[in-house]
C-alpha cells in the first residue's frame, strides 16, 4: 500500500494492519502521506481517529521515537488538543526542512480554530524556524506554496499585533520576495508602538529590495531608538559601505565600538573599511589577525574583498588576505 493511497481514502484500519499493528508506525505512514498531499483531508481523518483511540499509547510512542518524519503528524496531534502555539512551532520546524513541500495547505493550518488561537509570538517563532535552514525561498512556486503562511501572518497580525512578533514575522514574507507584505506588518506594528526591531526590519527590507538610501534611513530611525545597540551602528556602517561611502561606515564602526570595544565583528568591519578607504596595510594586517576570529564566514569574505580593493597595497599582504576567503 502506498501513501498516495491513503490520501485517496484507505481507511485506518487498513493502515493499521499494513503497519503490523504498531501506532507509531501508522503515523509514520500516515506522515507519509501528508509528505506525498498535505492539503488532501483523508490522512488527518485517520490520524484523528488514531489520536482518540491510542493517545496515551502514541505519547509514549512518539517521544520514545524521536523520529522527525512524524512532526507533520505530531503537529496535527497538538492542533487536537488545542495547542495551536506548540502546532504551528512543530510546522515551521517541517517546513524549515523541507520547503519544497506545501505543508501550510494542511486543513488545519487555515482552520479558524488555529488562526484564531495561535499567538502571535508562536507565529513568528514559527516564521523563524522555516528559515533556519537558509533555502531560497525567493521563486514563484515558493511564494504559492507559502500562500497559506501569508494568509495566516495577515489574519493573526490584525487580531494580535505585537510589534516585536510582527518584525520577525515579516522575515519570512521577504525571505519570499513578498516585500509589500513585509511592509504591511511592519506598518501594522508601528500603529500599535514604534520598537527598534520593526525599524530594523523594515530597514532589511528596503535593502533586500535593493533600495539602500531607506534602508539607511530606517536603521538611522532604528537608532533613535536603541543608541547603545552595537549591532545598529554596524549594519548602517554595512549599508554606507554598500553605497560607497566607506568614510561613513569608519565612522560608524567606531561608533559601535564605543559601546561594544571588544565585538570582533565591529573591529573587522573596522578594519575592512579603512583599508579600502586609505589602502592601508596596517589596517589589513588587523582583519587579518580578527579573520579566524570571525564566525560568520560569508561576512569576512565580504571584509575581505572590501579590503584588498584598498589602492597600493602590498601585493603580499593582499594574497594573504584573499587566502582566507572561504576557509
Amino acid at each position: 500500500m502506498s501513501n498516495k493511497s491513503v490520501a485517496a481514502g484507505v481507511g485506518l484500519a487498513r493502515v493499521m494492519a499494513h503497519c503490523g499493528g504498531s501506532p507509531v508506525g501508522a503515523v509514520d505512514f500516515l506522515a507519509g502521506a501528508i509528505a506525498s498531499a498535505p492539503a488532501a483531508p483523508e490522512p488527518y481523518a485517520a490520524l484523528a481517529e488514531l489520536w482518540q483511540d491510542r493517545r496515551s499509547e502514541l505519547r509514549k510512542g512518539l517521544e520514545a521515537s524521536g523520529s522527525l518524519s512524524a512532526v507533520p503528524a505530531q503537529a496535527y496531534f497538538l492542533f487536537l488538543d488545542g495547542d495551536m502555539d506548540n502546532a504551528a512551532m512543530a510546522l515551521g520546524t517541517v517546513t524549515g526542512m523541507r520547503p519544497d513541500v506545501a505543508w501550510g495547505t494542511a486543513p488545519w493550518f487555515g482552520d479558524q480554530r488555529f488562526l484564531g488561537a495561535v499567538s502571535a509570538q508562536a507565529l513568528a517563532e514559527a516564521c523563524l524556524r522555516v528559515l533556519d535552514y537558509d533555502h531560497d525561498l525567493d521563486t514563484e512556486e515558493m511564494r504559492e506554496s507559502f500562500t497559506p503562511w501569508f494568509h495566516a501572518l495577515d489574519v493573526v497580525s490584525e487580531r494580535s499585533p505585537v510589534p516585536e512578533s510582527l518584525a520577525a514575522m515579516s522575515r519570512l514574507p521577504r525571505a519570499c520576495g513578498r516585500f509589500e507584505l513585509a511592509f504591511a506588518l511592519c506598518d501594522r506594528a508601528d500603529a500599535v508602538d514604534r520598537v527598534m526591531w520593526t525599524a530594523v526590519a523594515r530597514a532589511n527590507t528596503w535593502r533586500a529590495k535593493g533600495d539602500l538610501d531607506q534602508a539607511a534611513a530606517a536603521f538611522e530611525q532604528a537608532l533613535t531608538l536603541d543608541a547603545a545597540n552595537w549591532s545598529l551602528y554596524l549594519d548602517l556602517a554595512d549599508v554606507r559601505a554598500l553605497q560607497g561611502d566607506f568614510s561613513a561606515a569608519v565612522a560608524l564602526a567606531e561608533q559601535g565600538l564605543q559601546h561594544e570595544p571588544r565585538e570582533v565583528s565591529l573591529r573587522a568591519a573596522k578594519a575592512a573599511y579603512r583599508t579600502r578607504l586609505s589602502g592601508s596595510a596596517d589596517d589589513l594586517r588587523d582583519l587579518i589577525t580578527l579573520a579566524p576570529e570571525l564566525a560568520n564566514t560569508s561576512y569576512l569574505d565580504v571584509l575581505i574583498d572590501y579590503a584588498c580593493a584598498g589602492r597600493g597595497l602590498p601585493r603580499a599582504l593582499v594574497a594573504e588576505a584573499l587566502v582566507l576567503r572561504g576557509n
